[in-house]
Parts: C-alpha cells; sequence; structure tokens
C-alpha cells in the first residue's frame, strides 16, 4: 500500500478527542473543521514537566533516513507502552513539497494527518508570514519613494517567497523609478527572519518588540536602521496574531501532534517553535521533536541557539541512520543500494561515528542509536552497524515504524524512557555566546565538521566589521551550509577530513537574534530539480490528489 492509502484506511479522530489526551479542553482550541486547530494557550504560563527527546541523523543522503517517520513512530510506542506523549514537529514548506522531496509528514504506518492540509497551506502559517515579510519590503521601498527621510541607502532585507524558484536569486527591484532601484534575492519564506522570529516569539507583545528588531537597512553614515524605525511591528504582527498558535493534529495512530512553523536547517535554524515545544513538555510525559537534517546542522542549532533560548536541553537524543545511506557514505553505487554491500556499510560508518562524537563528546547528551529497517537489509549489514554503535557505547536498536508504526519503535521507546533517567551533568554547547564570530564558526569547524581550516572572503571580513562595529558580535551563529556533507561541499561524504570551510559571507538577523553564516555556495532560495515532484502530481474531478506523497 502507499502512504495516502494507508493514511485513507485508518478512521481519524475528531481533534477535540486528541486535545483531550493531553489535558487540553475546547475552550484551549479554535478548530479548523474537524480534524485540525489552533491551540490558544500562553505557554509563558507553562512549566516543563515532561521529558525532551530530539531525534537527529546521519547527514542525509538521496536514499533518505527517515527522521519524522521515526519521530512519529516513536511517539506512538510510548503511547503504547503507558506513557502520556506528544510529538512537537516543523510545518512543511510547499517549496521541497512541489520540488524533490514531496510530502512531509512521515510515511508508511508512521505518519501525522490529515496529510493533505498539512503539506498544502496547513491552516495559513506559511502565508501569512510570506505576507508580514513582504509587507515590510513594501514599507521600506514606499518610505524611500516618498521622501525617505531616514535616509536609507543600503537595503539588507529580502523578501520572500514559499517556492523553490532559483530565478528569484537575482531580481531587479522598482527599476522604473530611480529612487527604489536595485539588485534584490528574495529568500524561501522557511529561511526568512520574519520564520525565525516567529519560532521564538512567546507571546503578541514579544513578537512586536523583535519584529521592530528587524535591521532593514543602513543610511549614508552606515548606521542601522530597523523596521521600528518604520512604524512598521504592529501591522505585522496583525498579519501574524493567528500563525502564533501552534496547530493540533494527529498521528495514524491517535498520538497528539503540535505542528508549527518550519525553518530548514541548512540555511535556517530548522526547529519548530518554541511555544510548541513548550506546550508539548507541559502537556506530556514525553515530547517527541526533531531537528532537520543531520546532527551537524539541525542538532546544533537546536541546542545551542534553541535551548540556550529556552534555558533547557534534551533529556535524549535520538541518532537515526539507514543502511542505504550508509552505503552512499561508504562509495556504493547509487543504482545498487538495495544488495547487501557490507564492505560500504562499514566504510559509511564513520559518518555515523562522527555524529555520534557530536553528541557524546560535544555536547555530552545521553545517546540512543536507531537503525531505520528498509526492507532491503540484510541481518549481516544490521550486524555491523549494531557493534559500530556498541563499540562506541551507545544504546542500539533497530525500528520498524514505516511497516508497524508504534508497535515497530517499542524497544527504541524503551531505550529512550531508560535513557531519559540518566543524570547528565557534563552538558555544554559548543560554543560560548562571549566568543568572537570567528571563534564561534572555528569551534563549530573542529569540533563538529572535522576541520580546522576556516577561510574568509573579503565580503565575509567587510560583514565581520559591521557586526562588531553594531555590537551583535555576541550573539549566536546559524551556519548556512549544505546537508548532503559535513563539509560546505555536497560532494564530500562519508567523514572528510583536512578540508577548507569558505566563508562566503554573514547576515545580522537581529529581530531573531542570530548571525547568519553562508558556508561555500548556499544559497537562501533552493532551486527546482530537473524531474520536479509538482510535474507528477494531478487531482481528478472528485478533487483527489495523486503524487503528493
Amino acid at each position: 500500500m502507499t502512504d495516502i492509502e494507508i493514511a485513507n484506511s485508518i478512521k481519524m479522530q475528531p481533534i477535540t478527542k486528541i486535545a483531550k489526551k493531553i489535558g487540553l479542553k475546547k475552550r484551549n482550541l479554535i478548530c479548523y473543521g474537524e480534524y485540525k486547530a489552533k491551540i490558544n494557550l500562553q505557554s509563558g504560563n507553562l512549566k516543563r514537566k515532561g521529558k525532551l527527546v530530539l531525534i537527529t541523523a546521519i547527514n542525509p543522503t538521496t536514499a533518505g533516513n527517515g527522521k519524522t517517520t521515526v519521530s512519529i513512530g516513536l511517539a506512538d510506542a510510548l503511547r503504547m507502552i503507558g506513557k502520556k506523549s506528544c510529538l512537537a514537529l516543523r510545518e512543511p514548506s510547499l517549496g521541497p513539497v512541489f520540488g524533490m522531496k514531496g510530502g512531509a509528514t512521515g510515511g508508511g504506518y508512521s505518519q501525522i494527518v490529515p496529510m493533505e492540509d498539512i503539506n498544502l497551506h496547513f491552516n495559513g502559517d506559511f502565508h501569512a508570514i510570506t505576507s508580514a515579510n513582504n509587507l515590510l519590503a513594501s514599507l521600506i521601498d514606499n518610505h524611500i519613494f516618498q521622501g525617505n527621510e531616514l535616509k536609507i541607502k543600503k537595503v539588507v532585507f529580502k523578501r520572500c517567497l514559499d517556492v523553490n524558484d532559483r530565478a528569484l536569486r537575482n531580481v531587479a527591484v522598482a527599476n522604473n523609478s530611480k529612487e527604489t532601484e536595485r539588485s534584490e534575492e528574495f529568500t524561501i519564506t522557511a529561511a526568512s527572519e520574519i520564520m525565525s522570529i516567529m519560532c521564538i516569539a512567546e507571546n503578541i507583545d514579544d513578537l512586536k518588540i523583535k519584529l521592530g528588531n528587524i535591521l532593514v537597512g543602513y543610511n549614508q553614515n552606515e548606521e542601522p536602521i530597523f523596521a521600528r524605525d518604520l512604524k512598521a511591528e504592529n501591522a505585522m504582527a496583525i498579519l501574524l496574531k493567528d500563525a502564533l498558535m501552534p496547530n493540533l493534529v494527529q498521528t495514524l495512530g491517535g498520538t497528539p501532534a503540535i505542528v508549527h512553523l518550519g525553518p530548514f536547517a541548512n540555511i535556517a535554524h530548522g526547529c519548530n517553535s518554541i511555544n510548541a515545544t513548550r506546550i508539548a513538555l507541559d502537556l506530556a510525559d514525553y515530547c517527541i521533536t526533531e531537528a532537520g537534517f543531520g546532527a551537524d546542522l539541525g542538532a546544533e542549532k537546536f541546542i545551542d541557539f534553541k535551548c540556550r533560548l529556552m534555558n533547557d536541553r534534551p533529556d535524549c537524543v535520538v541518532l537515526v541512520a539507514t543502511i542505504p545511506a550508509l552505503k552512499l557514505h561508504g562509495g556504493a553505487d547509487k543504482t545498487e543500494l538495495y544488495k547487501e554491500n557490507t564492505y560500504a556499510v562499514e566504510s559509511g560508518l564513520a559518518n555515523l561515528g562522527a555524529h555520534i562524537n557530536t553528541i557524546k563528546n560535544v555536547y555530552h547528551l545521553p545517546l540512543v542509536i536507531t537503525l531505520n529497517k528498509y526492507q532491503s537489509d540484510t541481518d549481516a549489514e544490521s550486524e555491523i552497524v549494531k557493534n559500530f554503535a556498541l563499540n562506541m557505547g551507545c544504546d542500539f536498536c533497530i525500528n520498524d515504524v514505516w511497516a508497524k508504526g508504534g508497535e515497530g519503535a517499542k524497544t527504541l521507546a524503551k531505550l529512550v524512557v531508560s535513557k531519559c533517567e540518566e543524570k547528565n551533568s557534563n552538558f555544554a554547547f559548543a560554543y560560548e555566546l562571549e566568543d568572537s564570530v570567528q571563534d564561534k564558526i572555528q569551534k563549530l569547524a573542529s569540533k563538529i565538521y572535522g576541520t580546522s581550516k576556516v577561510k574568509f572572503t573579503k565580503e565575509a571580513e567587510k560583514s565581520l566589521k559591521l557586526i562588531e562595529k553594531f555590537g551583535f558580535e555576541k550573539l549566536p551563529i546559524i551556519v548556512a551550509k549544505t546537508q548532503y556533507s559535513l563539509s560546505d561541499n555536497k560532494d564530500l561524504l562519508n567523514a572528510p577530513k583536512d578540508f577548507e570551510i569558505l566563508v562566503r559571507d554573514l547576515e545580522i538577523r537581529s529581530g531573531a537574534g542570530f548571525i547568519v553564516v553562508l558556508l561555500g555556495n548556499m544559497l537562501l532560495m533552493p532551486g527546482l530539480s530537473k524531474n520536479p515532484a509538482a510535474v507528477n502530481m494531478t487531482i481528478n474531478s472528485e478533487n483527489k490528489i495523486t503524487g503528493l506523497f
């Protein structure tokens, strides 16, 4: 059966019934039909009572790792062994949905539903963010056109769209007006500063402060100009007021899933909203959340950025790997990933080892390794991974959540419960906020990526001077780099050593409170593949969609 056939074969429960499982009453919900709702609850009034479980992975490949699928299956499994669990996940972006990835709601018997609604427009959150972002962009250009009292000379704030479109990487803005004429780059909505701000804002007042703090440009004296100088924050907040509330849906197993916002981890900070995570932590015994891509990106940002803001840390980290992905890292031909190849599996373990080192020896967090089962896996291949994990001092199990849902993750659930009870007094961040921006980058490179060689372009050095000049050097950093490699080169798979990282530029995100570090040729607007998922989708006269998942 396909994912959509499996989803349609299981009857969804009313969202009010799902809400009751974590103590939410009808007055806490704003229902969007029978199966979706906004949670109208102030997370700032809540206190953490649950355990925080972070799902991460090795570097992704075209074979995939199934991190979201494992997250969903684990949440269902925890309920099956008598624990009160709740998911806290990101929303899908339309860019990847219609690009190479397709839908992002799990797979098999480990899915969140309703799938079509979550993958398409989901309660309007991304559209609200896009609108607020572009409202600010229009206010900037209008201010310049109408007389430019603030003497804006250079604009650094970018427009956004929730689409993969490489044509938007370099566009001419207002080329019919000398006052506003310039070249500009769009970002995808998931990488916009508004998305990041929404993920960390606690309430509407906090949101307005952060929106007002957005750096929009510089005047003729190279002094910074902020969104608050344009009096833009209230109008933007009006557009964002509903999107600030997390969304409640369910898994196929009937587990509550709070799905809210969706920054990418390769070009943004890769975590769902703090509000969603805090609500799940307060209402459930176990909050299962994920961070995008491998531990070098998503987990690093979850810990070094989000956990600092939350003043919290994971009680357990689950690191997901697959045999096909390990084979690709080990040099196997991508057309032969489903044939036994113990040599390639063993060679690819270097990538797994690098991520184990990050979680165990950089952050000092309790860790479980899980192999996401494929039908093509052989006992010999799985045994190699198991022995490697055990020799590295990690708990290990195989899960089969795609075929069995929560039933296929009961062993994983029991290991997670056990690891969450371990006392952890050695937790550390990868860098300190007092470090210089250069030192922060250097520490990530040496501790997590595996190199000591970091080079800055002239453009990056110029940006560093501005960061220091205006007092932003103590902000955390968000690295934008390829997800496919520990390096900044997507073709360097497995665990490369002695490579050079190129810092192309740095961008100030004063509203969200971080510095974006652009490595290599990473861009903030993805493009479509040669055969995008969109061209294989259909909808019939009865509104039945195929090809979305």
